[in-house]
């Protein structure tokens, strides 16, 4: 993933509701799926595995979660350890037909989420994060971030 596209995350996750927070999740597991397919195209064992990982580390991150005792939540995490058995697969048999698997099953949800977060009227998640107005600026050679309230109460209540 380019750092222009962790940051992107990293600025969507800080004004993200909880319901959006899952859909960047689903983005985030996606991208990752698409870097394995790149990846074993390439030819590059390590990156393949690293690709692996982090979709992983998305899947147990979505799974933590769940709250079990309400619906659809079970039937969520049968998915999710279905996608996390897929990628054990690929990452045995190197192989990348796995990746078009867990994909067919992964964005549905990621389509139905984002449907679901028009619904969601909540505030963000975090509630002391630096608010950014400006956006990025492009100079000579440079890419300038600007941000607004620089204070130093910034991300966590003291």
């Amino acid at each position: 993933m380019t750092k222009e596209c962790k940051q992107q995350f990293t600025l969507r996750i800080s004004q993200a509701n909880s319901t959006e927070l899952v859909v960047i999740l689903y983005e985030m597991l996606l991208s990752y799926l698409d870097e394995g397919e790149e990846a074993f195209q390439a030819q590059d064992r390590a990156a393949f595995k690293e690709a692996i990982r982090k979709a992983r580390g998305c899947l147990n991150e979505l799974m933590q979660s769940l709250n079990l005792e309400y619906e659809p939540a079970p039937s969520l995490l049968q998915l999710y350890l279905f996608c996390i058995r897929r990628l054990a697969v690929c990452e045995v048999r190197r192989e990348d037909k796995c990746f078009a698997e867990i994909r067919k099953v992964i964005q549905p949800l990621h389509d139905a989420y984002a449907e679901l977060v028009k619904l969601n009227d909540q505030g963000p998640v975090m509630n002391n994060s630096q608010t950014v107005y400006a956006g990025l600026t492009y100079g000579r050679n440079t890419l300038t971030e600007n941000m607004a309230d620089q204070g130093t109460n910034r991300g966590m209540l003291v």
